[in-house]
């Protein structure tokens, strides 16, 4: 027993980091367009205005998806290219240019896989309080609202918001990312509260306007803990390390989000303050919070482990890292699917995980990354581990497709299966993109 019948195989991207093409057709700011565009921000001084040139080298791109035999590809939709204010105006222009990729996708048995919200909110919202500010999580369902009617059929799996830990902890706790705030635990929890209602009003607008039934998730993550020793104790100290909360450590959980989202409560050992931000929601707010969702996305890169009374156990000196120096820790596939399906029962897609490398193009034209290999190998049997555990793992999608502009890292950290040549856009298939396919058209068989 392995992966199951059907699972899907994908490569994932955003539109900020790969498409560039910042202000053509019409597009309206969004708030990493104004990020990068003041200096400081972004190493190097670098900006997503060209990133990979997607927007104008869509057909390569699904060329080469096609020619790696991968089953799908996630890829999220800009709302400013869509309404350029945030709401209002529809600028046809954008909406022609997903057409025009969701078309080619399907032409070529691709499954599209659409996020909604992959952080760049649109600027003129921003300057009315961004995720501060209520109305943002209106003008969110209205998006939505308009997405459903217009792939209606073509589209049917849809991720609301993505990393909503992230985007608000590093870009309205720490500053380090758009817009660059640095708010305090009040303010923060506000914007909880908005992005909380914004994926509900999202969810539930996607169905009410799609007569095609659909498959709606969130791609949430945080801390994922497992046990250094595979005993009972261990693994429930693991289980409770991972989602445990506290006062000055709750943004980057994925307990916060989805305890709320998905199980409508938070337990009585959360922070005092989140349970009576809680308790302050009325009761037509938790209706919307908790829209039903059909699948858990699950964006993981490493995790912590922990010994039987639940503390992190320090690495060892010489601990394998990748070129970002994150932990390679590919326990965390199967423990982290493990303890995700436990609490929350929804089927799960790995919906981001991969590695940076220092990749290269060689003498010999191509680039060999077998790090990347090595890495994808390992984590991809946690995987499979987690499947034969009976946890319903429905599919993976490697991040990214190719390589881009990684926010405030700017260009210098590569995580694609594809290598980009920046002065050129030319595009190089990794050794890793060729293992990747191979691994797909086998269905994880021979890992």
């Amino acid at each position: 027993m392995g992966f199951r019948e059907g699972f899907l195989w994908g490569a994932a991207s955003s539109a900020y980091q790969t498409e560039g093409s910042w202000d053509a057709d019409g597009k309206g700011p969004s708030i990493w367009d104004t990020f990068c565009h003041i200096p400081g921000h972004i190493a190097r001084g670098e900006t997503g205005d060209t990133a990979c040139d997607g927007y104008r080298r869509m057909e390569e791109d699904v060329a080469l998806l096609r020619e790696l035999g991968l089953t799908a590809y996630r890829f999220s939709i800009s709302w400013p290219r869509i309404f350029p204010e945030g709401r209002g105006y529809v600028n046809q222009k954008g909406l022609a240019y997903y057409d025009k990729l969701v078309d080619l996708l399907l032409e070529n048995k691709i499954t599209p896989f659409v996020t909604l919200y992959h952080w760049d909110l649109p600027e003129s919202l921003e300057r009315e309080g961004g995720w501060q500010n209520s109305r943002t999580a209106e003008a969110f369902a209205g998006y939505a609202a308009l997405i459903a009617r217009h792939f209606d059929g073509r589209v049917c799996h849809y991720i609301t918001l993505n990393e909503p830990q992230c985007f608000l902890s590093l870009g309205y706790g720490e500053g380090i990312h758009a817009p660059g705030l640095r708010l305090n635990t009040r303010a923060l929890l506000s914007c909880a509260r908005n992005a909380l209602v914004a994926g509900g009003l999202a969810a539930r607008a996607l169905r009410e306007n799609s007569a095609a039934p659909l498959q709606i998730g969130v791609a949430s993550t945080g801390r994922l803990c497992y046990p250094v020793q595979d005993t009972a104790a261990a693994r429930t100290a693991a289980y409770r390390a991972s989602f445990a909360m506290a006062e000055n450590d709750w943004l980057f959980t994925h307990s916060w989000f989805l305890d709320a989202a998905v199980l409508g409560y938070y337990p009585p050992d959360a922070p005092a303050m989140l349970r009576n931000f809680a308790e302050r929601l009325p009761s037509a707010a938790w209706t919307v919070i908790r829209q039903p969702l059909d699948f858990l996305g699950v964006n993981v890169y490493n995790g912590t482990p922990v010994d039987e009374a639940g503390n992190a156990v320090p690495k060892n000196p010489g601990f394998p890292r990748t070129a970002l120096k994150w932990p390679v820790t590919p326990e965390i596939m199967h423990y982290g699917s493990r303890f995700l399906y436990d609490r929350y029962g929804l089927p799960l897609y790995i919906t981001e995980n991969g590695q940076s490398c220092n990749d290269r193009i060689f003498l010999d034209g191509r680039v060999h990354d077998p790090d990347r290999v090595d890495f994808l190998h390992r984590y991809l049997l946690s995987l499979r581990k987690a499947a034969e555990d009976e946890v319903p793992v429905f599919g993976y999608f490697h991040w990214s497709f190719t390589d881009n502009f990684e926010w405030h890292s700017g260009y210098d950290e590569r995580m694609g299966l594809v290598y980009i040549d920046y002065p050129t856009g030319q595009r190089i298939p990794k050794d890793s993109a060729h293992w990747y396919a191979q691994t797909a058209r086998e269905n994880g068989a021979l890992l």
